[in-house]
């Protein structure tokens, strides 16, 4: 039985959730003794227009249109997410879990104004040799249709007690022939935080970064998709039509730093890659595309 927590035009609100973040867990989760429990939560009625929406499409590099960039509804349901990651029955400490892949597909545009109803929910889990994957589906219906679905699969670093590891060599990057430079500025994660909501401290200022392990604070994942997709929308042969946008993050993007963004666009999918400033790693890779 899934447990279902409404809320009618306004979000939970994020300080209140910010809280419990902090707060210790009961007992420190480990191997087969996890479950991810079937936990969901919906808005009904909330707007794709709101004050954020231009400074979100300013941070990231989106145009302004009529319609919402593919990675808004994502900020529309980030309380909604942090609700569910923050509840006593979710096992997990949210502090130190990494986002490893988002999936995003988007059955029409979406207007800027339109209402929605979104619903979150807690998916599947699997055990890897890094330890425990578990999934974040959100959906968006207006007017009682499906428009907007999004998949992100998160990692909770376990060590692998069959002593496998991850020693293979990294695959050859492939080569594709548009190029475009990417400026990260050492504000962005800030800037970021501050109209999607996420503020975790990794990506707010050298010194929480460092707590964690990083030397500096790095870039939002989510922030780095939008950015390549706001640039790949500018370019010729870009469709406003259903489409669905893959994307696996790989090597963190520090901040201040510059990447590249490498594509390849065909018929009905482009692919892409966010490679470090030497071209010789990637921060994330993916895939859109146009059609069934």
């Amino acid at each position: 039985m899934t447990d279902t927590l409404t809320y009618h035009n306004r979000p939970p609100g994020l300080w209140s959730l910010y809280g419990k973040v902090l707060l210790p867990r009961r007992k420190s989760p480990s191997g087969g003794d996890i479950r991810i429990p079937r936990l969901s939560a919906k808005l009904t009625g909330v707007s794709t227009a709101n004050d954020n929406l231009k400074r979100y499409q300013a941070i990231c590099g989106f145009a302004q249109r009529t319609t919402v960039p593919i990675t808004w509804p994502h900020i529309l349901a980030f309380p909604l997410h942090l609700k569910l990651l923050t509840e006593t029955a979710f096992p997990l400490p949210l502090l130190g879990l990494v986002h490893l892949r988002n999936h995003i597909t988007q059955h029409r545009p979406i207007g800027a104004g339109e209402s929605l109803d979104i619903v979150v929910r807690l998916g599947d889990q699997s055990t890897t040799p890094k330890g425990l994957e578990f999934d974040l589906v959100t959906k968006a219906w207006a007017g009682g249709r499906l428009v907007w679905e999004e998949t992100s699969t998160t990692l909770f670093r376990q060590a692998d007690k069959n002593g496998r590891h991850s020693g293979d060599k990294s695959p050859e990057l492939p080569r594709y022939p548009e190029t475009a430079e990417i400026r990260a500025p050492e504000s962005i994660g800030r800037q970021y935080a501050d109209v999607s909501g996420d503020r975790n401290p990794i990506h707010l200022h050298a010194l929480t970064a460092k707590a964690f392990g990083f030397p500096r604070a790095i870039a939002h994942g989510m922030w780095s998709k939008a950015r390549v997709l706001a640039l790949l929308e500018q370019q010729s042969g870009w469709r406003q039509d259903a489409v669905s946008v893959s994307c696996q993050f790989k090597k963190p993007l520090f901040l201040p730093g510059t990447a590249q963004l490498n594509w390849q666009a065909g018929t009905s999918t482009w692919e892409y890659q966010l490679l470090n400033a030497s071209g010789n790693a990637p921060h994330l890779n993916g895939k859109v595309h146009w059609g069934s």
